[in-house]
């Protein structure tokens, strides 16, 4: 029989375990609702041709008002300018070289591994609630097991697009748990079309505008593709008008951090499927309200899209797989960063077998360095692009003095290229034979090769690129690759 001190003592250790499971659940509650929701807007083929970041055409009112009350990062980048690749890196937070998407998801490019670790199972884990609208674009799309899936397809037909906003409202909505979102719009792919059920309200015409700076040439056929590119990122930027609206009525804003990026540059003259700026530099504006010492600020930081997976990671108190390769944005964005990366990586390989032409690039504060991994040899994707999207253009170019050397050494590149960004920010004089840049040249040399060997690059073994290269022309029919005849296998041969 006990004694009274003893049941004294066993009703103390009770009303304790009660308390401590009571005391659990509170904290858990309170843990889930300081965590804040994300929603992740990601747009197709569009560089930083937004008003806020001083494009004097097109109309963005939407996104120029979310910058002013945010953050605007003025140098962001992808790490490969292709849809399947930058995609893939965002959500694994490594170089496509480290996880083995190199090429497009349609022509059977793919993860190394399925179990690679990945953003959406880091939350999944930590207590979230995932949802994917638009298309993943990942091989294999098991690795990524959203919760919540609507609109699977590219959409480039543009079908629907109210869509979009109406199945975030209802994901918003389900449930308290807090919510990784991420939305994948079609504007501006590919065909560009002008106008879709009155968005643009009032399209511009190729008498409205000039080409993008970085072209370096200008004619009426590149006004008007220039013209109906904006006039898709008009009607972009009003359905992302909609989504915040729709995030507005089901009164989670407050407690949402809000990611907006397109996933690499414009489908046009040096821009998508190339490692120039305008291919890899990409708009990127985030909005926090619910973190302490957020406040709106433009940021001149090199930052790369492998960030956003540490920093979403770190916002929703989930745990970081190892090995990532970028890092939280989280204290740029409370204003409390002093120092930050002086270099930044972007690579190349291909997008289909049509363009394989392997590329490692490192950018600094002033200079940038390409290194061509088959140098001297034609680069496919040039003719790819102008044949495809550019008839007649080369007469043009050829007669043109400022630019027609830059389009010859895009066709044919050496083995490396340097660019001095802030006197030739579009690209157009390579400076790798000056001798006034011989220390820049040398430096920026030996900061790649050690990048490449510390990211265990499996191009540093030429036979890699060799093997990797039958592949792609055994897939050649009638001069023409052909999906069906593509049978890869690097992802069992690159790390042998």
């Amino acid at each position: 029989m006990l004694s009274l001190s003893g049941r004294s003592f066993l009703n103390s250790v009770d009303v304790f375990v009660r308390f401590s499971f009571f005391l659990m659940i509170f904290v858990a509650i309170l843990q889930a609702h300081s965590r804040p929701n994300i929603l992740l807007i990601v747009s197709e083929d569009n560089g930083p041709e937004l008003g806020c970041y001083g494009d004097p055409y097109v109309q963005t009112p939407v996104l120029d008002r979310f910058a002013s009350n945010g953050v605007r990062f003025d140098r962001a980048y992808v790490p490969q300018a292709g849809c399947s690749q930058s995609r893939a890196a965002l959500l694994t937070g490594l170089y496509p070289h480290q996880n083995g998407q190199i090429g497009l998801a349609t022509w059977k490019f793919r993860l190394y591994k399925e179990s690679t670790p990945n953003l959406i199972r880091s939350l999944k884990r930590s207590g979230y609630r995932t949802g994917l609208i638009g298309k993943l674009h990942i091989n294999p799309a098991s690795a990524f097991p959203f919760d919540y899936k609507k609109i699977p397809s590219s959409n480039f037909s543009r079908k629907n697009l109210d869509d979009y906003a109406k199945f975030a409202k209802l994901f918003m909505l389900d449930g308290d748990k807090p919510f990784f979102l991420s939305i994948n719009y079609p504007d501006p792919h590919r065909p560009f079309i002008s106008q879709i059920k009155g968005l643009p309200k009032k399209p511009l015409s190729a008498d409205d505008v000039k080409p993008l700076a970085y072209f370096g040439v200008d004619t009426a056929e590149l006004r008007q593709q220039t013209a109906n590119y904006y006039n898709c990122m008009s009607r972009l930027d009003t359905l992302i008008g909609d989504l915040l609206e729709a995030l507005n009525q089901s009164g989670k804003r407050k407690n949402t951090l809000i990611i907006y990026m397109g996933d690499h540059g414009a489908d046009l003259l040096r821009g998508k499927r190339t490692s120039y700026e305008g291919g890899v530099r990409v708009p990127l504006l985030v909005q926090w309200s619910g973190v302490e010492g957020f406040g709106k600020s433009v940021r001149r930081e090199l930052v790369s899209t492998l960030d956003l997976m540490p920093t979403i990671l770190s916002a929703a108190k989930a745990v970081h797989p190892a090995g990532l390769a970028g890092k939280s944005l989280i204290p740029m964005l409370q204003g409390r960063v002093k120092e930050w990366r002086k270099y930044l990586f972007t690579e190349f390989h291909l997008h289909s077998a049509h363009n394989f032409y392997p590329q490692r690039t490192i950018r600094g504060e002033r200079f940038k360095l390409i290194h061509n991994l088959q140098p001297d040899l034609l680069n496919p994707g040039y003719d790819f692009t102008m044949n495809r999207f550019f008839d007649g253009l080369q007469k043009t170019v050829a007669e043109n003095n400022k630019v027609r050397d830059a389009y010859a050494l895009m066709r044919r590149p050496p083995k490396f290229e340097l660019y001095d960004l802030n006197n030739d920010p579009f690209e157009f004089r390579n400076l790798v034979d000056d001798d006034d840049y011989r220390a820049q040249l040398q430096s920026l040399k030996n900061r790649l090769a050690s990048w490449r060997r510390e990211t265990n690059d499996p191009f540093l073994d030429p036979k890699n690129i060799t093997r990797l290269q039958s592949e792609i022309n055994s897939s050649i029919r009638e001069g023409k690759p052909d999906k069906k005849f593509l049978k890869l296998n690097y992802w069992n041969y690159f790390f042998e």
